[in-house]
């Protein structure tokens, strides 16, 4: 079998898993010693754990805290290859694929390439505006927002100030609504201890959500309950609203109302991330690929797609798809790991049925509601269940120990002195492309 990106040909059949997300980690993790050949792609050499990025954003978590090294989640295996590369194009008629390493061959191909942000084609948005979809644009977001803070102080025009530390936020999911908590926890609790000079009170938070409840997805009761628990905090939450352009100074809203800023978080919806070669009639809306009930791409016969970027045909219960979270490609990428070998064996497969588990988001401090499949509930106990459930999915024993030691402490002091601007060094001109 042919690689031009140097990995050898041991005789095992080839399984190149392209994305180290939740579904792609999963299913090498339980291939690893089967006798198969794993090669895992990634365009970083770590896993995050995106549920968190918005803590580090906030100044609550240092990035080590939330990314788990690919290479040391393999130590112990010598059939697994990590190649920090992207793929360009699939050709699905010779098995093959090209990254910018080079090409390589494959028996069997799986796509766990994750979503990205959507701004709907509004080129303000996608240029002007700030997502929180990796480590690199949380930390980004963290260095703008204390960066903003610290000129506040020294600025003496109200206008000028207040476009300065006050945040939009679009969009009224589970990110949206964390990260909104977030903010005003930081206004109410961290910033009048770090900076006296500043008015507090003029700092604030926008939420702004184009449907008639937050937490879309969830429970009308979790919404209805998560937007009782941010206007008690202090943010300024606005339904059935659509935000229609943001120039860098101003945002705009339907109706004609405007909203003074320069920093606008978009969380307001995600798209699949796109690669050549597939069938056209595969990808269908939001970029997701279609599968069939084992996650092979329609058309094909070795290429599977799993987590946020597959969709599966004929499911009636899920007909835009299933939820893109964690536990639907956790979920698929488990039973792929079993499905595959199957078909290598010619063996018996199963259909993937996702078994939801329920949903959850935080919102501060002892606040947090939880949508489980026979019962709801909100407050201290959902925050409990919310932090226990996050600190058990997170990789690496460390990793967990860390985060617990960081949120014990910041819940005592209400302080986590984790707030640095942490600029990058300059580039080298003839290593641009090594850069972070």
């Amino acid at each position: 079998m042919s690689s031009s990106i140097n990995i050898p040909d041991t005789g095992a059949k080839r399984i190149v898993i392209v994305g180290a997300g939740f579904a792609g980690l999963t299913l090498a993790r339980k291939l690893q010693n089967k006798g198969y050949q794993i090669v895992l792609i990634d365009k970083n050499n770590f896993h995050q754990f995106q549920p968190l990025l918005y803590q580090v954003a906030m100044a609550g978590l240092e990035p080590s805290s939330i990314a788990f090294p690919l290479r040391k989640a393999f130590q112990k295996c010598r059939d697994v290859f990590i190649r920090v590369t992207t793929v360009e194009e699939i050709d699905v008629q010779k098995n093959e694929i090209t990254t910018r390493l080079g090409t390589l061959c494959y028996d069997y191909l799986v796509l766990a390439i994750g979503v990205t942000t959507n701004f709907f084609g509004n080129e303000n948005f996608a240029s002007k505006a700030l997502s929180m979809k990796s480590i690199e644009e949380a930390l980004y977001l963290r260095n703008l927002i204390l960066n903003d803070y610290e000129k506040a102080v020294t600025t003496t025009d109200y206008d000028d100030r207040q476009s300065l530390v006050d945040i939009v936020i679009v969009g009224g999911g589970p990110t949206g609504v964390e990260v909104a908590g977030a903010l005003v926890e930081m206004k109410n609790f961290i910033l009048p201890k770090d900076f006296h000079e500043l008015d507090t009170n003029e700092i604030d938070i926008h939420l702004i959500q184009s449907g008639e409840t937050l937490l879309k997805g969830m429970s009308e009761e979790a919404g209805k309950n998560a937007e009782i628990f941010l206007r008690k905090m202090g943010v300024k939450v606005t339904l059935n609203t659509r935000v229609e352009d943001f120039d860098g100074e101003y945002v705009y809203l339907k109706g004609g109302e405007k909203i003074q800023t320069n920093k606008v978080i978009w969380a307001a919806g995600i798209t699949g991330n796109k690669v050549k070669g597939l069938p056209e009639d595969v990808v269908v809306r939001g970029n997701r690929i279609r599968t069939d009930k084992i996650n092979r791409v329609i058309g094909t016969e070795n290429v599977f797609a799993i987590g946020d970027i597959a969709i599966v045909d004929d499911e009636p219960a899920y007909e835009y798809g299933h939820p893109q979270v964690a536990q639907v490609a956790i979920q698929q990428g488990k039973l792929l790991s079993k499905n595959l070998p199957a078909i290598i064996n010619n063996k018996p497969t199963k259909d993937f049925v996702y078994n939801d588990k329920g949903s959850m988001a935080t919102i501060g401090r002892n606040k947090a509601v939880v949508d489980l499949p026979r019962f709801k509930f909100k407050g201290f106990f959902a925050w409990i269940v919310w932090l226990v459930v996050h600190l058990f999915s997170i990789i690496g024993v460390k990793n967990k120990i860390f985060v617990f030691i960081n949120w014990v402490w910041g819940y005592f002091s209400y302080d986590q002195s984790l707030r640095l601007i942490i600029k990058p060094a300059k580039r080298l001109k003839h290593r641009e492309d090594d850069a972070v």
